[in-house]
């Protein structure tokens, strides 16, 4: 007999909406007031292709070390894989995995740092990633990266409701048995266009407010604040080249996925460096700068 799965989605707006609401006095108090907001430049396709060029040339450089420190991101998804299927939460699989991917400006914090060294002429190691732990910009980076936590459990709450508003409540038997109902059914198809829409929003929130946040605390102790505001400012400013770049990062994850998520280990740090030099294609560095 089916188990009916328990709505995650009640508790998981609950827990976001108490969090939310002190979200904005933390991030006040949050760092950051000693360097000016940066100015930005304008993006155009051009500037997409040539950071996937230089990300993949960093990757090259330091592609050792970067496969052996990447092996992470498939395991981490075969372990969220594994769990949905051992706690009973196969309709979540998908959303488990595609959320993942809003975690993605998170796991290549490290990326960032050591294609900045090298676009200094340092010398840069795998290990030189964890120098953010020193960074200035810690907190900023810890509350942001809290936030787009925050989102990952918006969207697998959002994912249950609408699970169980169409195929819900009884989980389905197994995987097979969720995917013929999924395709085969009205409420499945209902399903499948309503996550796809949800998910699109999380998908353009996350991207809006993170396609240089991140890069930019690492650079520069700006704050988190200034740094969503920035990354917004852009977003809003090239509508066009930031669509299509998370439209590459989208297609580039899900094509990654499919040989049992190995292809992550050379996409994400690909990506990972190539937003680094999008960054620094989106905002001039300061030249009275030293770090």
């Amino acid at each position: 007999m089916a188990k009916a799965i328990g709505n995650p989605g009640s508790v998981a707006i609950g827990a976001i909406g108490s969090v939310f609401g002190i979200v904005p006095s933390v991030l006040r108090r949050i760092g950051g007031r000693r360097e000016a907001v940066p100015d930005l430049r304008p993006l155009t396709t051009s500037d997409l292709r040539l950071a996937l060029r230089a990300g993949l040339d960093d990757f090259m450089t330091f592609r050792s070390d970067i496969i052996f420190a990447c092996l992470l991101y498939p395991v981490i998804g075969l372990v969220l894989a594994r769990f949905a299927f051992q706690a009973d939460l196969i309709p979540l699989l998908f959303p488990l995995l595609a959320g993942f991917a809003l975690l993605g400006p998170v796991a290549a914090i490290g990326l960032y740092e050591m294609s900045r060294r090298r676009a200094r002429g340092e010398e840069a190691k795998w290990s030189d990633g964890f120098s953010v732990l020193s960074s200035p910009s810690l907190g900023a980076i810890v509350m942001l990266g809290a936030i787009l936590f925050v989102l990952f459990a918006a969207w697998i709450g959002a994912a249950g409701m609408i699970y169980a508003a169409t195929l819900g409540p009884e989980a389905p038997a197994g995987l097979g048995d969720l995917l013929a109902r999924a395709t085969g059914t009205g409420a499945g198809w209902t399903m499948i266009v309503v996550g796809f829409a949800v998910g699109f929003v999380f998908a353009a929130v996350v991207l809006a407010i993170s396609v240089v946040s991140f890069p930019l605390l690492v650079d520069r102790d700006v704050g988190v604040m200034a740094a969503i505001a920035t990354s917004v400012r852009l977003a809003a400013a090239n509508p066009g080249p930031v669509a299509l770049w998370g439209l590459i990062v989208a297609v580039s994850l899900a094509i990654a996925a499919i040989p049992a998520l190995l292809g992550l280990v050379v996409v994400i740090p690909v990506l990972g460096h190539a937003t680094w030099h999008l960054y620094r294609r989106a905002v001039p560095r300061d030249p009275t700068r030293t770090r």
